[in-house]
């Protein structure tokens, strides 16, 4: 299975990233990807740009050097209302909004119960395209209840190669169970790097790796194609249309 997007990258202005905009691009041709999303956090994570930024980002171009730029956000959910950190009409004006589960955000709960209402409050809102890294241990989560709610809303949820990582070893086994419910249930995924520096972009080894084995078919899998992406933005912007 190939990829030629990467939906999920932070830059410096996320405050504990390494590398900036020119650099994430410039590695994403190098990766040979024909799309890269430019993710930063939200302003409520500790470090995080201002509400400004996203105002700014949008000034970005299209497309360079053949790569399409998506101007974007993993937005922090903020309760269990699915509340996230950008006003609706910023989250309107951007190519696409991640939303997850972050520490130091403003998110006060922690129960299982409370987490999964979050992740499904999100996943309902019209204004997001991916849910990210739900396997995290950090915010437990009932699985089996947010990818259904993810398949009923025709959203994607993520799977985080960085969730593979050395420093993340608890987030494994959660990342195995999400595949495994996201191919038997037929739901949408994006398989992303979250690179906090360019060298990471386009680095899925790990999650496309379990997507397989888990028996993820290519056409679950949103990144495959940079249309598919392009179709699914389109159509999520439809479902905003016949809300407003």
């Amino acid at each position: 299975m190939l990829l030629e997007a990467d939906l999920h990258t932070h830059t410096i202005a996320s405050g504990h990233a390494f590398s900036t905009v020119k650099e994430i691009i410039d590695y994403t041709i190098v990766r040979g990807l024909k799309m890269i999303a430019i993710t930063d956090h939200g302003p409520n994570f500790p470090g995080g740009p201002h509400e400004y930024y996203f105002s700014k980002l949008l000034e970005l171009p299209g497309n360079f050097k053949g790569v399409d730029i998506l101007k974007g956000v993993e937005a922090n959910i903020v309760d269990i209302n699915g509340k996230l950190d950008l006003p609706i009409e910023m989250l309107q004006s951007l190519d696409i909004v991640l939303a997850g589960l972050h520490a130091g955000t403003g998110y006060q709960e922690n129960s299982v119960e409370h987490n999964t209402r979050a992740l499904i409050a999100a996943i309902q809102n019209p204004y997001v395209h991916i849910i990210s890294h739900p396997e995290n241990p950090e915010f437990p989560v009932d699985l089996e209840r947010v990818v259904y709610a993810a398949k009923m809303a025709g959203k994607a949820i993520e799977i985080n190669n960085s969730s593979f990582s050395l420093n993340r070893p608890a987030n494994a086994s959660r990342c195995h169970q999400l595949t495994r419910l996201t191919a038997k249930t037929g739901t949408l995924v994006s398989i992303n790097s979250d690179a906090h520096n360019c060298f990471m972009v386009g680095k899925f080894d790990s999650a496309l790796e379990a997507a397989v084995k888990a028996g993820i078919k290519p056409e679950q899998v949103l990144n495959t194609s940079a249309n598919f992406v392009r179709d699914y933005m389109v159509s999520v912007k439809i479902k905003q249309k016949k809300i407003s």
